[in-house]
């Protein structure tokens, strides 16, 4: 680094400038940001996770917080209400910051997708996709701008972080990104419409005094027209909050539904009890094992749920337009309430 033309100091030419603030865009920055806002909880009484260094844990006697730090966003829960607001008085002495409550959207960064693929004027579309076709590998000739494809379906994995109705879609459209068609491409824009539609949609939370969890899994057995590979997808409640959900293709082929149920419900055992090590487990036999043993040690029930009610169907598959309205409310994923307390975005920083 080295002194502007206009502003040189001739007594000290071999001085430069020193930054007392970082700046958006330079390689530090990040970690710089991270650092001053560790820095700072840590002084409210905040300790860093071990396992999760942008999660902190505020613990003194009764009185537990837990702060969770995505970028300049972060999510504040705390035991009572009274706790919350004094934690973010204090938060509002070191930052500017948007109190935007416990309903999570990402509308404008939905809007922004929706204008890089110039499709901020579509036609809307009520649903996602038909229950009889799916996408494969041979889907008509390449497309012109396979950039832009990866750019869409990549911007649409993070949406995906507050809307889980587009879970499945997205998982879809996913897999081609490294030899995109034509009717590839028109899938992601049908998801697109659709988000269109439900711009002002988000994920609700819900106050809960229960303590126990509740999961839906479910399988689409060779449901892959190329691998013949299973898509599996699961979603964890929290009462009526949604706190965990996923869609994947399975990474090897089953022989029968019962062994792509069996692997399915073995990563919803793992989600739930927080050994996601087990996602790498490939042989049918460990899976049937390990869910058989946490049944019998009274940890996990599996039941068998009905389709008319299976939620996790909306993330294997596509639904009938009733249907995926109907599960599409189960995951809290709805218009946004009258008013809204809880949450805080940083601004400005």
């Amino acid at each position: 680094m080295h002194q502007p033309l206009s502003f040189r100091d001739p007594t000290n030419p071999d001085h430069v400038c020193l930054l007392q603030k970082s700046l958006y865009g330079v390689k530090q920055a990040p970690w710089a940001w991270y650092q001053r806002f560790a820095d700072f909880v840590t002084t409210i009484g905040f300790v860093n996770s071990i396992s999760d260094s942008s999660l902190f844990i505020y613990c003194h006697g009764s009185d537990i917080a837990y702060l969770l730090l995505y970028v300049d966003d972060i999510i504040l829960t705390a035991l009572s209400d009274l706790l919350r607001q004094s934690i973010m008085e204090k938060l509002s002495s070191g930052f500017a910051m948007r109190d935007l409550g416990v309903f999570l959207s990402q509308h404008k960064y939905a809007t922004e997708i929706l204008d890089k693929a110039s499709m901020s004027q579509c036609n809307l579309a009520p649903t996602l996709a038909t229950t009889s076709s799916k996408l494969c590998a041979d889907a008509g000739s390449p497309y012109d701008d396979p950039t832009l494809y990866c750019s869409l379906a990549g911007a649409l994995q993070y949406l995906t972080f507050t809307r889980p109705d587009i879970c499945c879609a997205v998982q879809q459209v996913c897999l081609f990104m490294h030899d995109p068609g034509v009717e590839h491409m028109t899938a992601l824009h049908c998801i697109l419409r659709y988000v269109n539609s439900t711009l002002n949609h988000g994920l609700q939370l819900y106050k809960s005094s229960i303590s126990s969890l509740l999961s839906y899994t479910d399988a689409d057995w060779g449901g892959c027209p190329d691998t013949r590979r299973s898509t599996f997808g699961y979603c964890v409640f929290l009462d009526d909050t949604l706190i965990s959900w996923f869609a994947k293709r399975q990474p090897a082929v089953s022989k029968s539904s019962a062994k792509a149920e069996y692997r399915g419900v073995a990563n919803v055992v793992s989600e739930t009890c927080w050994h996601l090590h087990h996602q790498r487990t490939k042989h049918i036999g460990m899976d049937i094992h390990f869910v058989r043993e946490k049944v019998q040690r009274g940890d996990v029930r599996v039941l068998h749920v009905p389709s008319r009610y299976q939620i996790a169907d909306a993330f294997t598959k596509g639904l009938p337009q009733i249907l995926f309205d109907d599960f599409r409310s189960s995951l809290n994923v709805r218009k946004p309430p009258d008013s809204t307390a809880g949450c805080i975005r940083i601004e400005h920083l």
